[in-house]
């Protein structure tokens, strides 16, 4: 790798808060909009894609599954090259992937050639930017976090309202084929973005394994690290989630999908159903940062979890109020509180996964959560669809989603409370405890003649978490002690 920092150490580093992390934050962003919003925004390209090729809608609807395919699918093979490269090396070669896919595909000569390229090429690439984004986010925050995560979610809804406009613009003033050559170039960012994910590198660490390495070559392939951890699944917490994550992915994207056509089917204009999206997505936006904000006090950050169960109920439950709309400002009015419940859990289901893997782990775990996630996104929609063609009521759509919504926040709120238990978080370090500590310990507070009551003082000021210097104990009981004994002076023992 050269001089390239290969971030894969970084779980042992103390996360800044702060500093270089607002950069990182802001590639983030863009980033999550790019992700989020770019299969629904070359939904404007459909109509000249039909006529160019000759296909139905369906067809052309195949893009954006497939985007969205790629960028939860791909999920376990982002992990292991994150954990092999690093997180910026990676992104950059998916934002170059990014842009690729959209330059090839405008010499598509067939709607073949915009699925694998638009399609497999682009999604690829942008989930090679998603996902370590998110890692990075996790390394970079700490205490902010949960502020940080809904500040990088609220860029979906932003890049949603640029890119929708933007691509109805640039198909009138250059065609599909101009507006795809210009995406593409715009998806170059993604390279930039990357460019800023500076990795964290504990210097101790590096200097360790330096002096390991120049004395026995071979100590790197013995602390390799894993590329695909699977011990995640050990983890009831992590389990519990994913389980509630595939549930409520089945029902969560389907009210987007179908409202525009629910309010058609109302008999309102084209226009004004659209807008309908744009007050959703309007509302979103300022929906996740805000609940970061809440997510990120004292009082409720323990809790994450359960105001994450509480959001995923607000929205299932949206969902069933909403089937019953039956004129436009019903349809405004859920569009508003989807918007607001939809937002909170964008905002709140990544930084829920990081609060129960925690960072070492972060890498793997998303990586695992977003496959399982990809074959709802896949099952979904198209079921919702199904069931539209079966009963021609909107209704039952609405009902479906809604239900689904629910029932994966009861399976979360409800295992969390009966099945994880709390501990506190304690780190220790190498501890031995041995009598010559202890005699050590009792040198310290005034020799043998108060052998209990140091032993009483030992047990007393003991902290939950202590942080040993390994090292320096070891050291400690190598050297050489007068009379063969492990006493020493105060001194020396603190």
């Amino acid at each position: 790798m050269g001089g390239v920092a290969v971030d894969v150490d970084a779980g042992g580093v103390k996360a800044p808060d702060g500093g270089w992390g607002w950069a990182v934050l802001a590639g983030c962003f863009v980033i999550t909009g790019f992700s989020y919003a770019f299969p629904k925004a070359v939904s404007v390209f459909f109509k000249e894609l039909i006529r160019e090729f000759e296909v139905g809608y369906s067809d052309t609807a195949w893009i954006s599954s497939i985007l969205l395919a790629m960028l939860y699918g791909t999920g376990p093979l982002c992990s292991v090259l994150v954990n092999r490269f690093g997180c910026r090396p990676v992104m950059m070669v998916g934002g170059l992937f990014a842009s690729l896919g959209m330059i090839l595909g405008s010499f598509a000569t067939s709607i073949i050639h915009i699925y694998l390229t638009t399609g497999v090429i682009t999604g690829l690439g942008l989930a090679l930017n998603f996902q370590p984004s998110l890692i990075m986010l996790n390394r970079y925050f700490s205490e902010k976090r949960p502020l940080a995560n809904g500040l990088s979610a609220a860029g979906s809804p932003v890049a949603l309202c640029c890119l929708s406009p933007l691509g109805q613009v640039l198909q009138y003033q250059y065609g599909w084929r101009g507006g795809f050559l210009i995406l593409g170039g715009l998806l170059l960012n993604c390279c930039v973005c990357g460019a800023l994910m500076k990795p964290l590198v504990d210097p101790k660490k590096a200097q360790i394994k330096e002096q390991d390495h120049s004395k026995d070559p071979s100590s790197e392939e013995k602390t390799k690290r894993k590329l695909l951890d699977f011990s995640v699944f050990k983890d009831r917490g992590f389990v519990i989630y994913t389980v509630a994550a595939s549930i409520m992915v089945l029902g969560l994207f389907v009210p987007p999908v179908f409202v525009v056509s629910y309010a058609k089917e109302l008999g309102n204009e084209d226009t004004k159903s659209a807008l309908l999206l744009t007050i959703l997505g309007f509302i979103d936006i300022f929906a996740r940062p805000t609940c970061g904000v809440i997510a990120g006090l004292k009082w409720v950050r323990p809790r994450c979890v359960y105001l994450f169960s509480f959001a995923m109920i607000f929205n299932g439950i949206t969902d069933l109020v909403g089937s019953q709309a039956k004129d436009y400002p019903s349809l405004v009015v859920f569009c508003i509180f989807f918007g607001i419940s939809y937002g909170m859990v964008g905002a709140l289901q990544f930084e829920v996964l990081m609060t129960i893997v925690g960072t070492e782990k972060f890498s793997s775990a998303i990586g695992l959560v977003l496959l399982m996630e990809a074959i709802a996104v896949l099952v979904g929609p198209p079921g919702a669809g199904r069931l539209l063609d079966a009963t021609k009521n909107y209704m039952s759509v609405f009902l479906l989603a809604g239900s689904e919504v629910v029932l994966s926040a009861v399976v979360l709120a409800t295992c969390n409370f009966l099945f994880i238990k709390k501990t506190p978080d304690v780190k220790v370090e190498d501890i031995t405890v041995t009598e010559d500590s202890k005699a050590c310990s009792r040198s310290a507070e005034g020799g043998d003649g108060e052998e209990e009551k140091g032993e009483e003082k030992v047990e007393e000021v003991r902290p939950k978490s202590v942080m040993v210097n390994s090292q320096e104990v070891e050291r400690f009981l190598k050297e050489p002690q007068p009379n063969g004994s492990m006493a020493a002076s105060p001194e020396t023992c603190l």
